[in-house]
């Protein structure tokens, strides 16, 4: 690592503490809104206790630190399906372009879909025709860099929107990342900040009612209509950093552990442990625990495993599985597709 890289990486750091250092006011539970933003994604590093932020080998380090999508060697795509809480749907699709040795360009749609139900009111609680929904989506799209065999910084901008029936939220938020690959046993070192910008304000039409300004003198004019005003949140902002040591690694064999020490804006640090074995890099078995440090956190552990085969000139297919304990609301179980190109 020269000394230019040296600086670079200097400089990034010390951003990256400086503007999260601007956040610890607002480290209080239920200030932020778009909590699915947290929502853990791939099957692999949910599997390894979501101690994620320094690997780098498929695509879903999108999401957790674009920084190491430069250091993924093939193009690559994902989709990945989660049974999340009280029957809703978790998705996540994300796509990785290896421009070149050194560059590589990212997309990702990121979707909890809460399901609908029959609307109900005071004259009619057994029902009426309507129905309602809820939904989120995050749209990403992302850039990375290999400023040197070794290191590699990344960023992507990200809309938000959330949807209940007829209002709607919106806002552009950013991620920043960078991953250091040392010399000793493959070790990675990873650092990540996500969801950085502005604010959700729902709006919508359920917000205009007619108003009656002076209700206690008659000839008022009761068509006036008059809209509730709702207060702006801001978005779950993380700041994650961590590392991957290959402790066994040989042709046939490879063993890997990590751990990430996560920084929410609106809930206690936690740590992430995981780890995986692999033989051949075909299987897979792979196992962590959540969240330690948390008080009262219902997540712990987690296992899984996979398989992934290459085919000679055409690519791979990978298929990873997840299983996430969680306390009072039950096991959730997620399922993940790569295709390799």
């Amino acid at each position: 690592m020269n000394k230019r890289t040296a600086r670079i990486a200097l400089v990034v750091l010390i951003g990256l503490v400086a503007v999260y250092g601007g956040l610890n006011a607002q480290t209080k539970v239920g200030t932020t809104a778009a909590q699915f933003l947290g929502i853990p994604v791939g099957a692999r590093s949910l599997a390894m206790g979501s101690a994620a932020v320094a690997q780098q080998a498929d695509v879903s380090s999108l999401y957790w630190n674009p920084g190491a999508a430069a250091q993924t060697q093939t193009s690559e795509f994902a989709f990945v399906n989660t049974n999340w809480l009280v029957d809703t749907k978790f998705q996540w699709f994300g796509v990785l372009l290896k421009l070149d040795a050194d560059n590589t360009f990212g997309a990702s749609l990121t979707q909890l879909d809460y399901g609908e139900e029959q609307v109900t009111t005071v004259d009619e609680p057994n029902g009426t025709d309507q129905r309602w929904s809820a939904r989120d989506l995050a749209i990403s799209l992302s850039y990375a860099r290999r400023l040197t065999d070794r290191f590699s910084v990344g960023g992507s901008a990200k809309y938000i929107s959330q949807t209940i029936w007829n209002e709607s939220a919106s806002t552009v938020t950013f991620d920043v990342g960078l991953l250091f690959v040392t010399g000793f046993h493959g070790m990675r070192l990873g650092m990540s900040l996500s969801n950085f910008g502005g604010d959700l304000q729902l709006d919508g039409r359920d917000l205009l009612n007619p108003i009656d300004i002076d209700a206690d003198n008659a000839g008022g004019n009761k068509t006036l209509v008059g809209k509730l005003k709702t207060d702006a949140w801001p978005t779950p902002v993380f700041f994650r950093v961590g590392l991957a040591l290959d402790v066994v690694s040989s042709e046939s064999f490879t063993a890997t552990v990590a751990a990430d020490a996560v920084r929410p804006n609106d809930n206690q640090e936690v740590v992430n442990v995981g780890g995986e074995v692999s033989w051949m890099k075909m299987l897979f078995l792979r196992a962590g625990y959540k969240s330690l440090g948390m008080t009262d956190s219902q997540e712990g552990l987690t296992l899984g495993a996979g398989v992934r085969y290459s085919f000679d000139g055409l690519g791979s297919l990978g298929v990873d599985y997840a299983y996430n304990e969680f306390g009072l609301f039950g096991n959730l179980n997620t399922l993940a597709i790569h295709v390799g190109f």
